[in-house]
């Protein structure tokens, strides 16, 4: 499958492309009788797109998609989800970005992207080295909030937080060290990239030297590791309690 044709389902998934406008709709196969039928989210979103919608019986549908939990819906669509990053120069007040740095897997990828649009994070920085990138499991995962939050795809990391850094980008790496700063005792107001790396190998070497400071999340239990969309959500909403007091 081309890396713009995409397909999601489940009602919130489903919803969220069908409203967004940002994306062709090829396809919307929905089974008759079904949760998505009776949804009125489902049946608001499916008003812009009337001539794309085919009901398919209950047995013919499960028949063709029992792989998956689809809530009785499945869209097909084109675009590109990825965006060039902009310029933020010109931009003052608090403005969020995340940075991913290494990250394979796509249900955490899908996972963090969900947590970021629900912790008000203004856009999601990915390299399109060393990254699973936007996959249909990532999609997926994100229960439509990659229609919500801007993925910035880049070439490299280490000259975007250079970048950014001269767009007066405070820069704060989540990365376990002695030099590093419990998370919640760091100010995450103003112009903030928060940079996570994988749970195996981390963050890049170049780019961590590039950073302003370190936050921990200190552990207590015998694992003393923490997957890390938990520990993205940790900080991200620690920002948002932060802007909110």
């Amino acid at each position: 499958m081309a890396k713009d044709q995409h397909t999601i389902y489940g009602i919130n998934g489903c919803a969220a492309v069908l409203e967004s406008r940002k994306y062709k709709i090829t396809d919307i196969l929905i089974q008759s009788g079904s949760p998505a039928e009776r949804s009125g989210k489902i049946t608001h979103a499916l008003g812009f797109h009337g001539g794309h919608i085919k009901f398919l019986p209950a047995s013919q549908f499960k028949s063709n998609y029992k792989q998956w939990r689809t809530q009785g819906i499945i869209v097909r669509f084109s675009g590109r989800i990825e965006s060039n990053l902009p310029s933020f120069s010109n931009i003052k007040g608090n403005v969020g970005l995340l940075a991913l740095d290494r990250i394979e897997d796509p249900q955490n990828l899908g996972q963090i992207i969900r947590t970021a649009e629900c912790a008000g994070i203004d856009g999601i920085i990915i390299p399109k080295r060393d990254s699973c990138g936007m996959t249909d499991t990532v999609i997926q995962v994100s229960q439509g909030a990659f229609t919500q939050v801007p993925v910035y795809e880049i070439n490299n990391l280490h000259q975007t937080v250079t970048q950014l850094k001269n767009e007066e980008f405070w820069v704060i790496a989540m990365e376990n060290s002695i030099k590093a700063k419990i998370w919640y005792n760091i100010d995450y107001t103003g112009k903030i990239l928060i940079v996570a790396g994988s749970e195996g190998r981390g963050i890049k070497k170049l780019v961590l030297d590039s950073c302003d400071f370190l936050a921990t999340i200190p552990m207590q239990g015998k694992i003393s590791s923490l997957n890390v969309s938990a520990a993205v959500s940790a900080v991200l909403f620690e920002r948002l309690r932060q802007l909110s007091s």
